[in-house]
């Protein structure tokens, strides 16, 4: 569960909801017609834009960014350099022994074990980080849409509350609540893009950050396995991927082979 991102939907509507308690009358900002106008007009334009696929797509992503937790870079920095010492000890072809979660480190670690060449494994996981960017974007780009379409149904709500408005100009004692009803739309689809739909396309955007980090950690691994670099060397080259604050400092002990396997359980899906 990503606490961070829980955190921040629910205080951040709790803060606007109890604003608007505290100011008054919350009943007010109920408008059913308002919200028809804006949820369906929003959905609508996103499926006029995008395929129906990638919109279910968009949502199952977000469902995962918020439910799973991500794999931090430090601990498949841990687990390439755990494949290091296994194939120094063991050899290559042990490696396709190893058992993970994630079906990138599989394929790579089945590479390394049939001897591939250089050129096919940087080709192979170069192959796999442009998808998942490519696949990722399009995620990004149905929410960045949505906060876009959001806001501007919201302005179409308002015009056609000030139009009803206008129409009974002879009732001035409707004309106050009438405008309150138009201004409504404006501020669900504001709410809609800011609190909801800017955030998610953020946070998946962070998320795709991680995940590109992660498998260009495996991609420099397998490359470094392949040439049979020094333990200490892969350590190196790895590191580079953090922040230097943020580096464990390298351990030249002994793991046992059991050890070995189970970290690299650890590699993110």
């Amino acid at each position: 569960m990503d606490f961070a991102s829980l955190l921040g939907i629910i205080s951040g509507l709790a803060l606007i909801i109890s604003a608007i308690i505290i100011g008054g009358n919350a009943d007010v900002f109920v408008n059913i017609p308002g919200l028809m106008i804006v949820a369906g007009g929003t959905i609508a334009a996103t499926l006029l834009t995008v395929q129906f696929k990638d919109v279910l797509n968009a949502f199952k992503a977000a469902w995962i960014v918020f439910t799973r937790d991500k794999t931090n870079p430090q601990e498949m920095i841990d687990t390439m350099l755990e494949l290091s010492r296994i194939s120094h000890r063991h050899g290559l072809l042990k490696l396709g022994d190893i058992e993970t979660n994630s079906h990138v480190l599989r394929r790579a670690t089945n590479l390394l074990a049939e001897a591939a060449s250089e050129q096919v494994i940087r080709n192979t996981l170069q192959n796999e980080i442009d998808s998942l960017i490519a696949r990722h974007f399009t995620v990004q780009d149905v929410f960045k849409k949505m906060a876009m379409y959001a806001p501007a149904f919201g302005m179409l709500g308002t015009l056609i509350g000030l139009i009803q408005m206008l129409s009974v100009l002879s009732e001035p004692e409707s004309i106050g609540p009438a405008m309150a009803i138009a201004l409504l739309t404006t501020f669900y689809g504001s709410l809609l893009a800011t609190v909801v739909f800017l955030p998610i396309a953020g946070k998946l955007r962070a998320r795709t950050l991680v995940e590109v980090t992660n498998l260009e950690i495996i991609r420099e691994g397998c490359i470094s396995i392949l040439t049979n670099d020094h333990y200490a060397h892969v350590y190196e080259q790895l590191s580079s991927y953090l922040p230097e604050d943020s580096r464990k400092p390298l351990r030249m002990g002994k793991s046992s082979e059991g050890a070995d396997t189970a970290n690299t359980k650890k590699a993110s899906k």
